[in-house]
């Protein structure tokens, strides 16, 4: 009898780290949800950099892109902070070949201009 107590002690100690560790894979705990906050805020526009510098470089295109317009901006908290955000960019003169360059012109020509939502 003690065994099959020892036995069933372990099985639910083990039961609850792994629900433990699903818990921490699985989708994160909100602690806070999605809230409006300002688009000057330092960390909206690092993430805005990071979002830009890995867009361009995953774009076939020839030119850059920046950011033109901030629609939205929402943070949420979870084991890490979250970001939610809506803009418009739209193709620069700069080539990437060129590099990253945050002081680009947006193209002026009628036919190179691209601008995405």
């Amino acid at each position: 009898m003690a065994r099959f107590l020892q036995a069933l002690l372990f099985l639910v100690i083990t039961v609850g780290l792994v629900s433990r560790r699903v818990q921490a894979w699985g989708s994160p705990k909100i602690v806070r949800p999605f809230e409006d906050i300002s688009k000057t805020y330092v960390y909206v526009q690092q993430a805005l950099w990071y979002a830009m510098k890995e867009y361009n470089k995953a774009s076939k295109d020839q030119y850059n892109f920046k950011v033109v317009n901030i629609l939205k901006s929402q943070e949420q908290i979870t084991d890490s902070l979250e970001y939610y955000l809506e803009v418009n960019i739209a193709r620069t003169m700069c080539k990437k070949s060129v590099g990253e360059n945050e002081n680009c012109l947006l193209q002026q020509n009628p036919k190179m201009q691209k601008v995405c939502n």
